[in-house]
């Protein structure tokens, strides 16, 4: 998310140092910087509706596999933690045949994201669903 907002700061601060250069009064500098300002902020709004709609999403779908009813469906995020954690401890004492890939790392990344994610709306999805559902 910071990466995201400091990319969208980056695109405005030319812009902004640009106005700098103009040849209008300060009064209108001023006016000009207020609305780019404006524009910056309304694009970060968004992007943080973006990130809590994107969010909630996850967390619907995480709390509809906890709900499922087949154990393989309630149970593969930690079996594939597990895989994954294996995979790194054999890595690390030699034991694979071959060094594991780059890629391999980068999914590692964002399966412990998505792991972590997944066990706190594990946590949160059931009290949530309670208070909707007047319980």
């Amino acid at each position: 998310m910071a990466n995201i907002l400091s990319f969208l700061g980056g695109i405005f601060k030319p812009v902004v140092n640009l106005i700098d250069d103009l040849h209008t009064s300060d009064e209108e500098k001023m006016q000009i910087k207020k609305e780019m300002v404006k524009i910056e902020n309304e694009f970060a709004g968004k992007i943080l509706e973006y990130e809590s709609k994107l969010m909630d999403s996850r967390a619907t779908i995480v709390g509809k596999e906890i709900s499922g009813h087949s154990w393989l469906q309630r149970n593969w995020r930690p079996i594939t933690m597990i895989t994954f954690l294996i995979l790194v401890v054999l890595n690390s004492f030699g034991v694979l045949a071959v060094e594991l890939a780059d890629e391999f790392w980068a999914l590692l990344k964002i399966g412990l994201g998505g792991y972590v994610i997944g066990r706190s709306a594990e946590k949160i999805v059931p009290i949530f669903m309670n208070k909707k559902q007047g319980g």
